[in-house]
């Protein structure tokens, strides 16, 4: 916990930043939290920071709609998937050292960048393609979660290949993160990490995370979406260049 308590304002000011992110984009809390609290502190550490902010942001986006019943009925397949990588990498990860972990969130976000920053055309897939890699997206979905606490990859990427509408898509990605960070915390409960001083400092971050959200929502109609999103994920690749070249250093 020294990690936390040596740098109160650098957690808080990361809490608002990132809940200003997912107030304008509607996600990106936990992978812009983990990432900066990576900073300052070890991966495993950051992500249970982030589970009560996560799970209560990510809740109210996935319940938030008409479609929550016909999205889990779609989505259980990838869902079920998530809770068992989670599991199988919590068993993996543990003895994975801070530098291991650290490259590994590195390379999580310089992913996730670069699938934001390439002009790459949004590709739908069928029914029958759906089907069969559910459950691999949520596996991998899984396996990176737990080892990194970031959730959108390759979930993201694989939503929105789905072709499915605006509000649906984020619905459906509060539900995926919701179940994401259920595992995640049920994981770190099971290791020990979340303990209740993590826990209790995991629940006081939800005050900064909700009005740095609140702003967010504010801000989301006076500022170009467009530009907003290629910020986001150029600070996003730069941060996650920085971890990966620490992890590496640690590692050497």
């Amino acid at each position: 916990m020294e990690a936390i308590t040596s740098h109160p304002a650098h957690v808080v000011l990361t809490f608002l930043v990132a809940g200003m992110v997912k107030g304008v984009t509607g996600l990106g809390l936990p992978t812009v939290s983990v990432g900066l609290l990576g900073l300052v502190m070890p991966p495993p550490l950051a992500a249970g920071l982030i589970v009560v902010p996560s799970f209560v942001t990510n809740l109210w986006q996935g319940v938030a709609g008409g479609s929550t019943l016909a999205l889990l009925a779609r989505l259980w397949p990838m869902l079920s998937a998530i809770v068992a990588g989670v599991v199988v990498g919590a068993a993996w990860f543990p003895g994975a050292g801070a530098g291991a972990t650290t490259l590994a969130l590195g390379l999580a976000l310089l992913a996730y960048a670069a699938s934001g920053l390439l002009p790459l055309r949004p590709v739908t897939m069928g029914k029958r393609a759906e089907g069969w890699l559910a459950p691999g997206a949520g596996l991998a979905t899984g396996l990176v979660t737990a080892g990194t606490g970031v959730f959108v990859m390759p979930s993201v990427p694989f939503l929105q290949a789905l072709g499915l509408k605006r509000d649906a898509l984020v619905q459906a990605l509060g539900l995926v993160f919701t179940v994401a960070t259920v595992a995640l915390a049920a994981a770190l409960a099971r290791e020990g990490t979340l303990g209740g001083e993590l826990a209790l400092f995991s629940f006081l971050a939800l005050a900064p995370a909700s009005a740095g959200m609140a702003f967010g929502q504010w801000l989301r109609p006076r500022v170009s979406a467009v530009l907003f999103r290629r910020c986001f994920f150029a600070t996003l690749l730069l941060l996650g260049a920085h971890l990966a070249v620490t992890g590496l250093r640690r590692l050497a």
